[in-house]
């Protein structure tokens, strides 16, 4: 299985040149670590910031520095600082090409759960909402199954929806897969060693398989 830094550095390869882009709490802040350096791309965090760098080394944490997510981060030449009004009328505005976010849950319609967990205290939805909601294409960095072994890649989601019928593509650390538009996740890479038969058995949904599915290559 993939660790949490593997799924980042997979995810990495989505990424094209010229993309404004949101990294969720969690996995997502990972892939910034990952990006090549010929791509050019600005990434953008809900409370205030666009052109967000690699996390800092010892030397260089500035503590008044930070993500939606409250983990220290660098700036890279030309980034920009600005109230969560502009924050938010950019994303709602269409302006973010990309967004990456942690689920707890997905469906096999594209629904993502990733918000509150019933009974146990939450802070608040954050940007989720408005970024399912806005933004050109939606990749899921997730663990394919629960600590107790159930498949969070669900025929319907059982906790409250973030959004509906919105992601494209999951990464998790057993395979790469694409949401159908017709429903049901299609297969499209393993991870190293995992079988189609192992994630097949980890997926409560409707799992797609098209022929040979290759390894995931780093």
């Amino acid at each position: 299985m993939l660790s949490k830094e593997q799924i980042a550095q997979r995810i990495a390869k989505e990424v094209k040149n010229g993309q404004y882009i949101n990294l969720g709490i969690g996995i997502p802040t990972l892939v910034a670590n990952y990006i090549p350096d010929e791509l050019e791309v600005v990434l953008q965090s809900e409370n205030g910031l666009l052109g967000i760098g690699p996390f800092p080394t010892e030397d260089k944490i500035d503590p008044d520095l930070i993500n939606a997510g409250k983990q220290t981060i660098t700036m890279v030449k030309g980034s920009v600082l600005f109230n969560s009004a502009e924050s938010f009328a950019m994303i709602r505005g269409g302006h973010v090409h990309l967004t990456i976010l942690g689920a707890m849950e997905v469906s096999e319609n594209g629904d993502i759960a990733n918000w509150k967990i019933p009974g146990k205290m939450v802070k608040g939805m954050g940007g989720a909402m408005d970024l399912v909601a806005s933004a050109e294409n939606i990749i899921v960095a997730m663990q394919h199954c629960s600590r107790d072994g159930a498949s969070k890649l669900l025929k319907e989601c059982s906790l409250p929806i973030t959004g509906i019928k919105c992601v494209k593509k999951i990464v998790t650390d057993l395979a790469v897969l694409e949401v159908s538009p017709k429903g049901g996740f299609v297969l499209k890479e393993r991870a190293p060693g995992v079988s189609v038969e192992e994630i097949q058995g980890k997926t409560e949904g409707k799992l797609i398989v098209e022929g040979e599915i290759p390894e995931m290559v780093f």
